[in-house]
């Protein structure tokens, strides 16, 4: 819900896991939210952009949280050809 100045004011905004799309609960409490910066790839400098991905408990629980995560980051990205 937003106010007349246009600023949210829910108490509580869901989030989707990055990989599967199934909503997050609030009891997860082994959810994570994680900040991927975008970098240069000449100079490996920070440009000021992140990329947000998060991933629920059930996938942490089954050990799949890290191929995901690779996964997501690896597609998001352009790859230089060399």
């Amino acid at each position: 819900m937003q106010n007349e100045e246009g600023d949210i004011v829910d108490l509580y905004i869901p989030r989707k896991c990055s990989w599967t799309n199934s909503l997050i609960e609030a009891s997860d409490k082994a959810s994570i939210q994680l900040n991927v910066a975008d970098i240069d790839p000449a100079t490996g400098r920070f440009l000021g952009d992140v990329k947000t991905y998060a991933i629920n408990g059930y996938i942490r629980d089954h050990s799949e949280s890290d191929g995901a995560l690779w996964h997501l980051v690896s597609k998001g990205t352009k790859q230089a050809s060399n």
